[in-house]
């Protein structure tokens, strides 16, 4: 099994779907509004993006399909042990980052919280495993989020999870065993759907299993569009695309959601996978989607240290509607630039230089 392949410059040869990059720059947005209007409204009923945490589950199915494209090729040629490199290289800067920006924001949030509850051991210890994304549910003053000083690596946690199972698993499987697990775990979002009445969970300790129906089924439907060549051809563009994605964020939330939910998950985000890599992307739209996938990582992984404080300030405060309009439009650009610069200044040249340190070793 050979170990000099150079996995980025191999990968950098592949043709690249600029157009899911930019659905993905969209999902991420999608989050982070969500993100805020789930502080503003209490019932989810009257929030208007009341499905933006489904952005998840499309992110997972992209997963499945990325991985397979940029990996079936080539991952027996360039053994596993490069193929966890490459992947710690592209994901984790970006958790360390969360979790240092979470635990600012719990030290020195200006607006509230109960840091004197709390010991110094408990909150390194906690620290310290959201550094290496191991589960901890113990700050109460964090909702008791897997992940308290960053709450969205619950998902990071699972994409890892579903990463190390391609790697020993599923890249040596055929189709017929892949799509029978498909169809397995098809059933478990369906029962996790009926049984807590939508798919919101996996964030916390109660439903930490959620987010392995979630991930489990869509990262293999990812998977199996990808070595199944379910390709359709069409000419949506980015924009058709974009705004059928938003569709899914922003329908209705109601009494049917256990039904709505998982045909979202099952159907229409492999669809959208389906259909986003076989649009023709306007040559004046590349940079408007390559921006958006470069930047949906690190605003995801960036964005929630502000959301416990944006929590802690209105319930505090309580600002009126058009304050909170303002605070979150800017807040959100804020944020948006914000991730920008950490890509930049951080992310990008971190990457750079544990890949030029892996090239050495090689």
């Amino acid at each position: 099994m050979s170990t000099n392949e150079n996995p980025e410059l191999a990968l950098k040869k592949k043709q690249h779907f600029e157009i899911l990059d930019g659905l993905r720059g969209i999902a991420a947005l999608a989050v982070v509004v969500f993100h805020f209007m789930e502080w503003i409204f209490t019932d989810p009923s009257q929030n208007f993006i009341g499905h933006g945490f489904l952005a998840v589950d499309f992110f997972f199915c992209l997963s499945g399909f990325v991985i397979g494209y940029a990996y079936d090729d080539r991952i027996a040629k360039m053994g596993i042990r490069n193929f966890f490199i490459s992947r710690i290289i592209r994901l984790h800067p970006l958790v360390i980052a969360g979790s240092v920006l979470g635990l600012l924001a719990f030290l020195f949030d200006p607006f509230g919280g109960q840091l004197e509850l709390y010991s110094t051991g408990k909150i390194i210890l906690t620290f310290i495993c959201s550094l290496f994304l191991i589960p901890l549910p113990v700050i109460a003053d964090r909702g008791f989020n897997l992940f308290s000083f960053n709450a969205p690596a619950w998902s990071l946690f699972w994409e890892y999870i579903a990463n190390i199972v391609y790697a020993f698993v599923l890249f040596r499987i055929g189709r017929t065993l892949l799509f029978a697990g498909t169809i397995l775990s098809a059933f478990a979002i369906c029962y996790v759907a009926y049984f807590s009445g939508n798919l919101l969970g996996g964030w916390s300790g109660p439903t930490f299993w959620d987010g392995c129906a979630r991930i489990s089924y869509s990262f293999l439907a990812g998977l199996l569009i990808y070595r199944s060549n379910w390709i359709i051809k069409n000419k949506l563009g980015f924009i058709g695309l974009a705004v059928l994605l938003v569709l899914a964020f922003i329908m209705p939330f109601s009494k049917w959601n256990w039904i709505t939910e998982p045909f979202v998950v099952l159907f229409y985000f492999p669809l959208l996978i389906s259909l986003g890599a076989g649009a023709v992307l306007k040559p004046s739209l590349k940079k408007v989607c390559l921006f958006s996938g470069n930047i949906s990582y690190p605003l995801y992984m960036t964005h929630y240290a502000v959301l416990w404080m944006f929590g802690n300030y209105i319930t505090n405060h309580k600002p009126n509607t058009t304050q909170l309009t303002f605070i979150v439009a800017i807040s959100v650009v804020l944020l948006v630039g914000f991730a920008y610069l950490v890509m930049i200044v951080y992310d990008i040249p971190v990457r750079k230089y544990l890949t030029e340190k892996r090239k050495k070793q090689l």
